[in-house]
């Protein structure tokens, strides 16, 4: 299967590397990207060669969030277009979180918004010193909606209301603080961090990783397809009320919006 905004590459050991490759766009999540990840996390999860995925990103930053031109597009679409721009993001992650394959996250750059999501859903994210992250979407009257559930999975309530709603910038310091990464290493030992996560996986077997990940998942907070719709509405909420339209207009124009000083 060929990708437009992504691509993969699997060694002889069997460990895939999925890179978000819209580094023009800071790798910000379009419509289809989202449906090349999730396309990609079926197609990984189904081959038996696939022992572990890495997540990783080429250029300058992981990702960047949401694609404003793409979220621009959902504040002109009808009320079904946009449900299923929102579908589509809370199923690409959903698959991603469901692969049955261990998920390490290579993070450097900038995490931002669905980016914070992604590392949300890595079973282990390592993070580059200097990158910064942000669940931003209140700066521009937008909610993370369908990211809320993984975020607080990860890094549990308390701590996600620290950063879930003031779209404060933070460092990767305190990503690990928050239990977003596990570890913060230079930008020179990001790779080596990567591997000494990836080595344990190709030494145990395959179906029982499989088969923990899963009952981890059983046993951690409740995303289910209820919990899932109602991020979705939530999201569609948002789209329809007044802020979004305004925010995203403003962030077009290079104007603040009537909420920042």
């Amino acid at each position: 299967m060929s990708f437009d905004t992504i691509r993969i590459d699997t060694d002889a050991r069997g460990v895939a590397t999925l890179w978000l490759a819209r580094a023009d766009k800071h790798n910000a999540l379009s419509a289809r990207m989202l449906d090349d990840l999730t396309a990609a996390a079926r197609q990984l999860g189904a081959d038996n060669a696939v022992r572990v995925v890495v997540l990783a990103a080429e250029g300058k930053s992981f990702c960047a969030g949401g694609d404003l031109a793409w979220m621009r597009e959902q504040m002109d679409a009808d009320a079904a277009t946009r449900r299923a721009g929102a579908a589509a993001l809370a199923g690409m992650l959903n698959a991603m979180n469901e692969l049955p394959k261990p998920l390490i996250a290579r993070c450097h750059g900038n995490a931002f918004g669905g980016g914070v999501g992604m590392l949300s859903v890595s079973d282990v994210a390592i993070g580059a010193e200097g990158a910064k992250f942000g669940l931003t979407e209140t700066r521009l009257g937008l909610i993370p909606a369908t990211i809320g559930p993984y975020v607080v999975a990860r890094m549990g309530e308390a701590k996600a209301r620290r950063v879930f709603m003031s779209a404060r910038i933070f460092d990767a310091a305190e990503a690990r603080d928050l239990d977003l990464l596990a570890r913060v290493v230079a930008p020179d030992d990001l790779d080596a961090a990567v591997e000494a996560e990836v080595a344990p996986y190709l030494q145990v077997a395959p179906k029982a990783v499989a088969a923990a990940k899963s009952l981890a998942r059983a046993l951690g907070p409740r995303i289910d397809a209820q919990v899932i719709e109602m991020t979705i509405d939530r999201l569609v909420g948002v789209w329809e009320d007044d802020e979004a339209p305004h925010g995203i207009a403003a962030f077009f124009d290079k104007r603040p919006a009537r909420w920042q000083g």
